[in-house]
């Protein structure tokens, strides 16, 4: 076996043998598809809706609290949550007790001033009869004109005190002001409220819960594309699997500032036929804001991808920016770049090719395009491949376990 290896033809052989293996491995790597290069993914057309999107809070329409005008303690309480009640059906009684006995005093005081006015009556007609015998001065006659006026005066206010009595009596029993449905009571039986300087809410009535809104707060960089009229789709937690359909029925102007952040709130109409929906469920709203029936689509990864030797020569052209411009390297210069356009790269051969494109709407997954060399069908790059990803230019990650 020596002698054999000793021999310099069988070394050429061998030598000749493993040229060949290495050119053979060289060209099947280099070989390698592009589809294992690179993913690839086919241009087409098709429909593209752009969306905006905020979360809201589903409320009533019509949402009446009601107080009381005057204070007691609660006697009587006729309703309960979720009851159905009519307008002007009782809700609860107050204790009238100092309510009636106030009213009695009004009452007793109208008796006064009646028996006052009849005295200043009498006095009166006595004074004109013995003025014109003469036996009274002229401004005797006036005084007792003078004091039938009070008592008349006096007479009124009395009866204007006893009708505000009468009221604040008749307020001790509360009535709906609305027919709806009670979603909130804020007091039990024995308990005191007490109406001074701010009316208590006493009950929380929904006027009507089949006809609610969603008051959503989106940022302002979107209120620019909102429209009064526009569809609404939306779910909620307590249904994820269903969707719901709204129209937005006001652009409210009054903004909110929270952390420079600016939001304005938008509200969305809503039917709920079943009553499924209640009031404070979280909403997931969404906005279709510009739909295209027959668009090119380029998929928002083709957007993002760049290219190793891109990236390379970018970052040589940052560190020669200064000898060209004569400026610093973090200066801008020349042409501000149009926010609507982009770079997508395709296979042409087994280089890439760079297509510039102009863009339209977008729904973060695909872009529409508007113009450039890009038709459909061209199979544009998204992202590398395997091939790519194991090439001797990138670090393996495979090591071998040491026993």
């Amino acid at each position: 076996m020596k002698r054999f290896l000793k021999n310099p033809f069988v070394l050429f052989l061998l030598l000749c043998a493993l040229v060949a293996a290495g050119v053979f491995g060289w060209r099947q790597y280099n070989s390698v598809s592009t589809e294992m290069r690179y993913k690839l993914e086919v241009v087409e057309k098709g429909e593209l809706k752009q969306s905006v999107s905020a979360n809201g809070t589903l409320n009533p329409v019509t949402l009446v609290n009601v107080g009381t005008q005057v204070s007691g303690a609660v006697k009587k309480l006729y309703v309960d949550f979720n009851d159905k009640v009519e307008k002007g059906q009782v809700l609860l009684e107050l204790d009238p007790a100092l309510l009636n006995a106030q009213v009695k005093q009004s009452d007793a005081n109208v008796q006064n001033a009646l028996a006052s006015l009849e005295l200043a009556d009498a006095n009166l007609a006595r004074a004109r009869g013995l003025f014109a015998q003469e036996y009274v001065s002229r401004q005797e006659l006036d005084q007792s004109v003078q004091a039938r006026k009070a008592a008349q005066a006096q007479l009124a206010l009395t009866r204007a005190q006893n009708e505000r009595d009468r009221a604040q009596l008749a307020y001790s029993i509360i009535r709906s002001p609305v027919s709806g449905v009670v979603v909130a009571r804020n007091i039990d039986v024995g308990q005191t409220v007490a109406a001074s300087f701010q009316t208590p809410t006493l009950f929380q009535i929904a006027q009507d819960l089949s006809r609610m809104q969603i008051d959503s707060s989106f940022a302002e960089a979107d209120i620019g594309s909102i429209r009064v009229g526009q569809a609404v789709r939306f779910n909620v937690d307590a249904f994820p699997n269903r969707n719901f359909k709204g129209v937005v029925k006001q652009i409210r102007l009054n903004p909110t500032t929270q952390q420079n952040v600016v939001t304005y709130n938008v509200v969305v109409l809503v039917d709920n036929p079943e009553q499924i929906l209640l009031p404070g469920m979280t909403s997931y709203v969404s906005i279709v804001v510009a739909e295209r029936e027959d668009a090119l689509l380029v998929p928002n990864a083709a957007l993002r991808f760049k290219p190793a030797e891109v990236e390379g020569e970018g970052n040589g052209a940052k560190r020669e920016e200064k000898s060209a411009n004569g400026n610093k390297p973090g200066k801008k210069s020349g042409k501000k770049r149009d926010g609507a356009s982009g770079t997508v790269y395709i296979m042409q051969g087994k280089t890439l090719k760079p297509v510039s494109v102009t863009l339209g709407i977008t729904d973060n997954r695909n872009t529409e395009v508007l113009g450039g060399e890009l038709k459909a069908g061209d199979k544009v790059v998204v992202g590398e491949g395997q091939a790519e990803e194991n090439s001797p230019g990138k670090k393996s990650t495979v090591h071998m376990r040491m026993f």
